[in-house]
C-alpha cells in the first residue's frame, strides 16, 4: 500500500507538470475540461489519498500527534476540493444597467443555471488614480430585485454575497452600461477547504514548536556548530566619449522637474534614468548624466542620431543593421528614409512562426519607438494642473537620491565579493567581522527597499523586480537570526543574496515603481509573497548545502582528511533537515494565503493555473525529502543532497519558468 500511495503520489507530480506544457500549446479550456475538469483526475486524487491515509493509519502515526495532524490536513484540503467538484457551481453573469437579471452561465458546461433572484446592475464606473488614466478600482452598484432589496456594491477585491450566492467583479461592456460578474455558490467545499488550511496552520507551528518533534530533535543536534561552501560570480564594464549636450550644470537644473511617468507624479531624473537604461542597457551612457542624454536627443536630435547608444542584444538584427551590439538610430533607416526592420518585421508576423529574431526585432523597434515618443513630444508629459498632488521638496529629494545610488548592482558586487571573502575570514575564526559586514550590507538594503517604499507609497512586491530584492532581503535576514548556531549561513547570506541581487540586475525585469493593478490591492498580497520568498530564500540556502556536500562527497576518496570531509557532509546534511521544515512550511503557507487572496478577488480558491500547479510541484517535490522512514533512499546522503540540488529546478520553474515560457494569470509578475 506504501508503494501505491506513493506511485500515484509521483504520477500526480510528473501530470501536473505535463499538463502545463499541454496547456500552453492547445489553451487552458482543453487542459480544464480534459485534465483538471475530469472525473479520472479527481479519482487519481483519491488514489494518493486513501492509500496513503491506511498507510498512515496503519503505521500508527496518530500516536505522533503534530504529524498525523499534518497529514489529516491535506486529507480535509482534498474532500473540501472534492465537495467544490461535486457540488460547487461557478459561471459568469452579464448585467445590463436597469435591467434584472435571475441566471448565470456556467462556466465549464456553457448551460444556463437559474438563482433564486434577480440582480439588477444601477451603475458601473472606473476610479482612477489621481491624474492618471490607470484604474485603481472597478465598480458595479447592484440591488436585488425582491421586494426587500439589498443593495450592495461589488469591486476588485470587495465581494457582494446574496442567498449563499457570492459575486465579483471581473469585467464590463464597452459602454459601461453592462457590468459582467462572476459568480461562486459553494456552500460546502469552500467551508471544509479552508478548514483544512486552519488545521495545516496548527499543524505546522505544532511540529515547530513541539518537544519531540523532528525539527527540535534537529536542533539540538552536536553537528551544528560549525561550517563552509564553495562557488562564485562577478562582472561590469563602461566607456567615455563625446557629443553636442547640455553641460552637466544646466542638465542638473532639469533633474527635479515633475512630470507624469507610469501614471505617477515623478522627478524627470527617473524618466531619463529609465530612458538611458532602455536605450543601452546601463543607467548612464559614456561619461553623461541620463538629464545630459535625454535633453541631447531633444535638444540635439542631429547630432545624437549618430551615437551609437541602442543596444542590439540579437546577432540576427546585428547582421540586418550591419552593426555590433550598439547601433546608431541612423542605422535603423535606409537613405531613402524606408525603416531596415520592417519588411523582416511583415515576413516573420505573416508566417505566424514565433522566433528569436522576431523578439530581438521587437526589442530593436521598441527602443527606437522611445526616441520617437521623445521627439513627438508624448514620452514627456507635464503634471496636470488640477486633480493630482504633486510632489513636496522632500518627496522629489528622496526619490533623486535612491536614484543616484545603485543599491541593487553595488549590493550584488559587494555580497558576492564578500561571499567569496568569509570562507577565510571564518575559516580563521573572523565570526564576528564576517557578521558585522553582512548587518552593514543588510541595513544598506533596508534603507534601498525603505526608500522605494516611500516613493512608490506601498511595500514593494508587486512585480518580478521587487521580490527579487525581497528575496535577498529575507536571506541577510535569515543569515543574521541564526548565525550564532550556524555560522556557514553567514557565507551563504551574502553569496545567495549576492546573486539574487544579480539577477535583478540583469535588467530582464522591470525596475519600474508604478501604481498597482486593482486586483494587487489587497493586504493578502504582502503575506503571499512575503511567504514564498522567504521559502524560496531557504531553500536556496539548501541548495548551496546540497552542493558544498556533494563537492566533498566526490573528492573525499582522494583526499587524506576523509573523516573530516564525512563529518561535513553529515553536518550539512542534518543543517539541510533543519531548513526543510521552515522552507516547505512558509511555501505552504503562502500557497494557500494565495488561495485565499484568489477566493475574495476571482471568486475561485483554485484556478490550475500554470504559477498555482508549479507551486504546487514544488511543495509536493520538496515534501518528499521528509519522509524517511517511508523512503529509506534519502537517508543516503549523497542521494538526499543530490535530490534537493535537482528539486531546486522546480523553484526556477515555478518563478521564472511560468513567467517566461508558459505564461498565465501570474505572468505579469514579471
Amino acid at each position: 500500500m506504501k508503494k501505491v500511495a506513493f506511485g500515484f503520489y509521483g504520477l500526480v507530480i510528473i501530470l501536473l507538470a505535463v499538463a502545463t506544457v499541454v496547456e500552453k500549446y492547445h489553451g487552458t479550456p482543453f487542459v480544464s475540461q480534459y485534465v483538471y475538469g475530469s472525473v479520472w483526475f479527481v479519482l487519481l486524487w483519491a488514489a494518493v489519498a486513501l492509500p496513503g491515509l491506511w498507510y498512515i493509519l496503519r503505521r500508527k502515526l496518530y500516536l505522533q500527534k503534530p504529524s498525523f495532524l499534518l497529514h489529516l490536513s491535506f486529507v480535509v484540503i482534498l474532500a473540501g476540493a472534492s465537495l467544490t467538484y461535486f457540488t460547487g457551481k461557478q459561471g459568469m453573469m452579464h448585467l445590463r444597467q436597469g435591467q434584472a437579471t435571475g441566471y448565470f452561465t456556467d462556466a465549464d458546461k456553457q448551460l444556463r443555471v437559474d438563482v433564486p433572484f434577480t440582480v439588477v446592475l444601477d451603475t458601473f464606473y472606473i476610479q482612477y488614480y489621481p491624474g492618471t488614466e490607470t484604474p485603481a478600482d472597478y465598480v458595479s452598484r447592484v440591488h436585488t430585485g425582491e421586494k426587500e432589496a439589498v443593495q450592495g456594491e461589488i469591486s476588485m477585491n470587495n465581494i457582494f454575497s446574496y442567498g449563499g450566492y457570492r459575486f465579483y467583479q471581473s469585467s464590463f461592456d464597452e459602454d459601461r452600461q453592462g457590468s459582467w460578474l462572476s459568480v461562486n455558490y459553494d456552500p460546502w467545499g469552500i467551508p471544509v477547504t479552508y478548514t483544512g488550511y486552519g488545521l495545516l496552520l496548527v499543524a505546522m507551528l505544532w511540529v515547530l514548536l513541539y518537544p519531540g518533534s523532528g525539527f527540535r530533535m534537529l536542533l539540538k543536534h552536536p553537528l551544528l556548530r560549525q561550517a563552509g561552501i564553495v562557488l562564485l560570480l562577478l562582472g561590469y564594464s563602461a566607456s567615455a566619449g563625446a557629443s553636442k549636450v547640455l553641460s552637466r550644470e544646466e542638465a542638473d537644473r532639469y533633474a527635479g522637474k515633475q512630470v507624469m511617468y507610469h501614471d505617477r507624479v515623478v522627478p524627470l531624473n527617473t524618466l531619463a534614468r529609465d530612458f538611458v537604461t532602455k536605450l543601452s542597457g546601463k543607467p548612464s551612457y559614456k561619461d553623461y548624466t541620463p538629464e545630459q542624454v535625454l535633453t541631447g536627443f531633444l535638444f540635439y536630435p542631429e547630432e545624437w542620431q549618430h551615437e551609437p547608444i541602442i543596444r542590439i542584444k540579437d546577432k540576427g538584427v546585428q547582421r540586418i543593421l550591419g552593426t555590433g551590439e550598439y547601433a546608431r538610430l541612423t542605422d535603423f533607416f535606409t537613405a531613402q528614409k524606408q525603416y531596415v526592420l520592417q519588411e523582416y518585421w511583415d515576413k516573420l508576423h505573416q508566417s505566424g512562426k514565433q522566433s528569436g529574431l522576431l523578439k530581438g526585432i521587437t526589442e530593436a523597434d521598441e527602443r527606437v519607438a522611445l526616441i520617437a515618443m521623445l521627439r513627438e513630444g508624448t514620452l514627456i508629459k507635464p503634471v496636470p494642473e488640477s486633480g493630482v498632488t504633486r510632489l513636496t521638496n522632500r518627496q522629489v529629494h528622496w526619490e533623486l537620491l535612491y536614484n543616484r545610488i545603485p543599491f541593487t548592482s553595488i549590493l550584488f558586487k559587494v555580497n558576492l565579493t564578500l561571499g567569496l571573502l568569509s570562507f577565510i575570514l571564518l575559516g580563521i575564526r573572523q565570526k564576528r567581522t564576517v557578521f558585522i559586514l553582512l548587518l552593514l550590507s543588510f541595513l544598506f538594503h533596508t534603507v534601498g527597499m525603505a526608500l522605494r517604499t516611500y516613493i512608490g507609497g506601498r511595500f514593494p512586491l508587486s512585480n518580478g523586480y521587487e521580490t527579487m530584492l525581497f528575496t535577498a532581503w529575507c536571506v541577510m535576514l535569515v543569515a543574521l537570526l541564526t548565525y550564532r548556531r550556524f555560522p556557514l549561513v553567514l557565507s551563504f547570506g551574502f553569496l545567495l543574496s549576492g546573486f539574487t541581487l544579480l539577477v535583478a540586475s540583469l535588467g530582464q525585469m522591470n525596475p519600474h515603481i508604478t501604481p498597482l493593478m486593482p486586483v494587487l490591492v489587497s493586504p493578502l498580497l504582502s503575506l503571499h509573497v512575503s511567504c514564498i520568498m522567504m521559502s524560496y530564500a531557504l531553500f536556496g540556502f539548501i541548495l548551496l548545502n546540497g552542493v558544498n556536500a556533494l563537492y566533498l562527497s566526490l573528492s573525499r576518496n582522494a583526499s587524506t582528511s576523509a573523516h573530516y570531509a564525512a563529518t561535513k557532509v553529515e553536518q550539512l546534511t542534518v543543517f539541510s533537515r533543519l531548513l526543510l521544515y521552515p522552507a516547505v512550511f512558509l511555501l505552504g503557507i503562502g500557497i494557500f494565503i494565495g488561495a485565499i487572496w484568489a477566493n475574495v478577488s476571482w471568486g475561485r480558491y483554485w484556478a490550475w493555473d500554470p504559477k498555482e500547479v508549479w507551486a504546487l510541484i514544488t511543495l509536493m517535490v520538496y515534501a518528499l525529502a521528509f519522509h524517511l522512514p517511508s523512503l529509506p533512499w534519502f537517508r543516503k546522503p549523497v542521494f538526499f543532497h543530490l535530490y534537493l540540488v535537482l528539486a531546486f529546478s522546480t523553484v526556477l520553474m515555478t518563478y521564472f519558468g511560468v513567467n517566461y515560457v508558459l505564461g498565465g494569470m501570474h505572468s505579469y509578475a514579471g
